[in-house]
C-alpha cells in the first residue's frame, strides 16, 4: 500500500524578531513578471463623458505627390514626387500585383546592409541623389534617404493634418484668439507647417537636432519663414513637465512618438513605460472645451485597443468624441483593380466638446 501524506494542521513558521511585520495596506503585489512602473500611474479624474468611436480606419488615397504603388513580400513601393523609392514593409504580407520590372526601375531601395557609412544605405539608379522635394497640401518640403529607411514624410499622416487645420480654421472663423498647438515628437515638421499656415501658433518639439534642422529648412522652402514656430530641441516628457508646472494651455496637441528613442541628453524613451505618464501631463495642457489631441503609435506589439483604454481612462471624463482605430494607406498602382489597403499605424483622436 502507497504511502500517503499525512494531513496536519497549517502552523505558520515563527516570526524572526529582526524582521518587521507583514503590512495588510500596501495593496496587492504586482506579478513577478510584470515590469517596475517607471513613473507613477497617473489617476482617473472622474468617470467617462466622452462619446467613443473604436475600431475606424482612416485611409489617404495619396495625392499627386504620394501614392502607395504597390506591396507585397515584405516590401512597399511608394512614388513621393518624382522619386519612387522601394523598402521594408513587415505588414505587405500579400503577393505583388506589379511586375517585377516595376519594382526593378525604383529609383531607390533600402537594402538594411551595413557599411562604414551608417546603419543602413540605399542602393539608387544613376543619377539620383539623397535629397529631392514633393509637396503636401500645397507646402514643398525636402525629402531624404536615411540611413533608417525613412525619407522624411508619413504620409498617412495626412488625414490628421487635414482634421487639423480644418479645427484651426473653424476657431478662427469664430472669431476665437489664434490658436496654441503643440507638436510632441515634431520630427520633420510638416504638421508644424500646416498648422501654422492655417493660423496656428505652434510649439514644435523633437530630440533631434537634425530633424529640427530639417523642419526649420522646410519652413524656409514653404516661405514661411514670418509663422510663428517655436523650434525646440528638448526631451518631449522634460518639455511637457516645465510646461504644466507653468500653467501653460494649448488648444491642440499632437503626439506621435517613436517605440524607442533618446533626448538630447541621453534620456530614454520607451513607449510603452512612458506614454501613460506622458498622456496623463498632456492632459493638463489641453484647454477646456473644444481642444483636441491626436496620439498615433507605430511599430508595438499592442493593439489600438489599448492606446483607446489608455486616452479613455486619462482623458475621457472631459465631455468630446474619443475615436481611435488605424490608420492605413490604400495603393494605387492598378487603375482597374480596387486598391488593397496597408495599415501603418494606431491612433486614437481626442476632441472636446
Amino acid at each position: 500500500m502507497a504511502n500517503r501524506p499525512i494531513d496536519r494542521p497549517h502552523k505558520a513558521p515563527p516570526r524572526r524578531p529582526d524582521r518587521p511585520a507583514p503590512r495588510h495596506d500596501a495593496g496587492p503585489a504586482r506579478p513577478s513578471a510584470a515590469p517596475a512602473l517607471k513613473r507613477p500611474l497617473p489617476p482617473t479624474l472622474g468617470p467617462r463623458l466622452a462619446s467613443e468611436a473604436i475600431g475606424n480606419v482612416l485611409v489617404t488615397d495619396g495625392w499627386d505627390d504620394y501614392r502607395l504603388l504597390d506591396m507585397g513580400e515584405g516590401e512597399k513601393l511608394e512614388r513621393y514626387g518624382d522619386l519612387v523609392v522601394a523598402r521594408p514593409e513587415p505588414q505587405a504580407m500579400g503577393p505583388r500585383r506589379l511586375p517585377a520590372a516595376v519594382w526593378a526601375d525604383a529609383g531607390a531601395a533600402f537594402t538594411g546592409d551595413t557599411d562604414e557609412e551608417g546603419p543602413g544605405r540605399w542602393r539608387k539608379a544613376d543619377g539620383i541623389g539623397d535629397a529631392w522635394q514633393m509637396s503636401v497640401m500645397d507646402i514643398p518640403i525636402t525629402c531624404q534617404l536615411t540611413s533608417f529607411r525613412h525619407v522624411g514624410i508619413f504620409a498617412e499622416q495626412i488625414v490628421h493634418w487635414r482634421w487639423m487645420a480644418e479645427r484651426i480654421a473653424a476657431r478662427l472663423a469664430a472669431g476665437g484668439e489664434r490658436p496654441r498647438l503643440l507638436n510632441l515628437f515634431g520630427y520633420t515638421g510638416i504638421a508644424s507647417l500646416i498648422a501654422a499656415r492655417a493660423g496656428a501658433e505652434v510649439t514644435h518639439v523633437d530630440a533631434s537636432k537634425k530633424s529640427v534642422a530639417w523642419g526649420r529648412d522646410n519652413q524656409a522652402l514653404a516661405g514661411l519663414e514670418a509663422a510663428p514656430i517655436r523650434w525646440i530641441v528638448d526631451d518631449a516628457v522634460k518639455f511637457t513637465e516645465r510646461e504644466t508646472r507653468r500653467g501653460r494651455l494649448y488648444d491642440g496637441i499632437l503626439v506621435d512618438p517613436p517605440r524607442f528613442g533618446r533626448g538630447p541628453d541621453g534620456e530614454v524613451w520607451s513607449l510603452t513605460e512612458d506614454l501613460p505618464y506622458l498622456v496623463g501631463l498632456v492632459r493638463e495642457l489641453m484647454k477646456p472645451g473644444p481642444s483636441f489631441m491626436t496620439l498615433t503609435a507605430y511599430a508595438i506589439r499592442a493593439s489600438f485597443l489599448s492606446i483607446h483604454e489608455l486616452v479613455a481612462d486619462l482623458v475621457g471624463h472631459r465631455p468630446g468624441t474619443l475615436t481611435s482605430g488605424e490608420l492605413a494607406v490604400r495603393e494605387t498602382g492598378l487603375e482597374d483593380t480596387t486598391g488593397r489597403l496597408l495599415s501603418t499605424s494606431m491612433f486614437a483622436r481626442f476632441e472636446g466638446n
